[in-house]
């Protein structure tokens, strides 16, 4: 069974094609938030098969249920759509859950998909958690397949030797830098103390590829979700002496530029899986 369909086929000139995933490296819905803020007005080009990707017990469609009757079903769903912006840019946008199965699999469907559209950037979008603050601008790590390919003073990071378990857009990135075409990766730093949405990282994001696609997306309500989450978090910080006293501790290591180290990474994330899971 064929792992994508074509459902259209533009006359696409120079596309960029934008990939985020839940799940994995999607911490505070920042990576999807961003990339759907592209896909508004955008089209399906491709679908993938999600029979062939997705664990249903784990990711189980939705049922709705009128009056007693079962209605609908709602199935997950990973989707390539094509957005033409106002400036003749053409943005392909590749969302959904992170699949269950075949990643390698998927990952030789997108580079056919991207040889097949001419793609000539790819940039994948993903946050993870961190030791940053709040009541700083959010950080953001850079990845790129060969030098020079990062904007806006991201540099490729951390620093040093990191090994953690891999996510399936990092199999993708991997799959389209051997297929040739330049591969970018922007992840946002989400505080680990913060659960649910950060829309701050979210417009992080979206500036990051506002950059290469000429033009950041509208943020629509984006920018007042952040000033009022930065506000309750203000007043909770205000409330409790040892979480202030952390937060400025924070700051410190941020003011100072002393980023986390990778071992500061691996502990962060494992801090926030326990977590998350618990939350489940």
């Amino acid at each position: 069974m064929p792992i994508y369909h074509l459902t259209g086929n533009p006359d696409l000139v120079a596309p960029t094609f934008v990939v985020a995933l839940d799940g994995w490296v999607d911490a505070g819905g920042a990576a999807t938030t961003a990339a759907a803020l592209l896909t508004t007005e955008a089209t399906v080009v491709a679908t993938f098969e999600p029979d062939e990707l997705f664990d249903y017990r784990a990711r189980r469609p939705t049922l709705v249920i009128s009056d007693g009757r079962p209605s609908t079903l709602t199935w997950p769903e990973l989707t390539v759509r094509h957005l033409r912006r106002p400036d003749g840019q053409d943005v392909l946008v590749l969302t959904g859950p992170e699949p269950d199965y075949r990643w390698q699999a998927l990952a030789a469907g997108a580079a056919e998909l991207a040889r097949h559209f001419g793609v000539v950037e790819w940039i994948s979008l993903g946050a993870i958690p961190a030791a940053v603050p709040h009541t700083r601008a959010v950080p953001i790590l850079g990845t790129a397949s060969r030098p020079g390919l990062l904007r806006g003073n991201v540099t490729p990071g951390p620093e040093g030797l990191l090994r953690v378990p891999a996510a399936a857009i990092s199999v993708l990135d991997m799959a389209i830098a051997e297929a040739d075409v330049p591969a970018i990766g922007y992840f946002a730093q989400v505080p680990h103390y913060i659960a649910g949405p950060y829309p701050a990282a979210a417009m992080a994001l979206a500036a990051a590829v506002g950059r290469h696609i000429g033009g950041e997306p509208p943020l629509g309500e984006l920018p007042e979700e952040a000033r009022q989450m930065a506000a309750r978090l203000d007043a909770a910080a205000a409330g409790d002496a040892s979480t202030r006293e952390y937060i400025e501790r924070l700051e410190s290591m941020v003011d100072e530029s002393r980023l986390p180290a990778g071992d500061d990474l691996i502990s962060e994330i494992e801090r926030f899986l326990r977590e998350g899971s618990r939350d489940d």
